[in-house]
């Protein structure tokens, strides 16, 4: 609806994880490195965590992105698939098809094909997102395959990306065996109050801005102080403040607009919760 307005060519703050508008923040960049150097020197586990919202999926399609040819991956975004589906979708991933359907035929054609890969000389990473929400069954299955190995390296990376909760579910004396297994951690920060800005223009400059939006130091300020950083919360306040600026017919978003956009999401969670209720 405004794009035009302010002369954008996309959606500058879609909730969305647009590997293109990444901002790469001192925490982003951390937990980038973090993972490239787990699955390039082939450390078998890698963990990174963050609250709802700190960009974690951003990073993994970024991730992709950055990882060369002969790195082969598989990313799993519904955790919460039964033991025997989600080793089906990794094949899939993969592109392989077992000729029957069993746990067992699933993990022997996975072992061949991670021989064959790195027979070639490939790389081999499963990503599974919210892995909070993975069973502790599930969890000591993806450790037994961190046991495909040869004598000097690590036949497949796993990287389990999830919220907070992903830290308590690992610290299980049950998954006692699989914690030591992990080598590289990261837990994905918020933003700081001097990045907001940052993230701020340049999400507007991927999307094409070239000065007809302008986001105000006070703005700025009441965006950080609401959000505490958490990039999705910044988004959702931004998309609106811009909605409420062309609205107004204003290019430069002031604080007041930031307040009401905030007031407006505050009434809309409001309403949303009291309807659920």
């Amino acid at each position: 609806m405004y794009l035009e307005f302010y002369g954008l060519k996309e959606n500058p703050f879609n909730v969305t994880s647009d590997p293109s508008f990444l901002y790469l923040s001192n925490t982003h960049k951390e937990a980038l490195d973090h993972l490239l150097y787990g699955i390039n020197q082939r450390k078998g586990f890698v963990t990174i965590t963050g609250e709802v919202g700190a960009g974690k999926t951003t990073l993994c399609r970024a991730l992709l992105k950055r990882l060369d040819h002969r790195t082969r991956t598989s990313i799993i975004f519904n955790s919460t698939l039964p033991e025997g589906q989600l080793l089906e979708a990794v094949l899939n991933d993969f592109g392989i098809m077992p000729e029957r359907r069993s746990k067992v035929a699933f993990l022997k054609k996975l072992n061949e094909f991670l021989l064959e890969q790195i027979s070639c000389d490939n790389n081999v990473v499963l990503i599974i997102d919210e892995a909070q929400n993975l069973r502790f069954s599930t969890l000591e299955m993806i450790r037994m395959l961190s046991n495909l190995e040869t004598e000097k390296e690590k036949l497949l990376q796993i990287v389990l990306v999830g919220q907070p909760e992903l830290r308590n579910k690992l610290s299980s004396p049950r998954l006692l065996q699989l914690r030591q297994r992990i080598s590289v951690r990261f837990h994905v920060k918020a933003l700081e109050e001097s990045e907001v800005r940052n993230y701020i223009e340049h999400r507007l400059r991927v999307a094409g801005n070239t000065g007809n939006a302008a986001f105000s130091p006070e703005s700025i300020n009441c965006i950080y102080n609401y959000s505490h950083g958490i990039p999705r919360v910044i988004n959702i306040i931004c998309d609106k403040a811009l909605l409420l600026g062309y609205v107004r017919g204003s290019h430069f978003i002031d604080g007041d607009i930031v307040q009401r956009s905030i007031e407006e999401i505050e009434g809309e969670f409001t309403v949303s919760t009291a309807t659920l209720a």
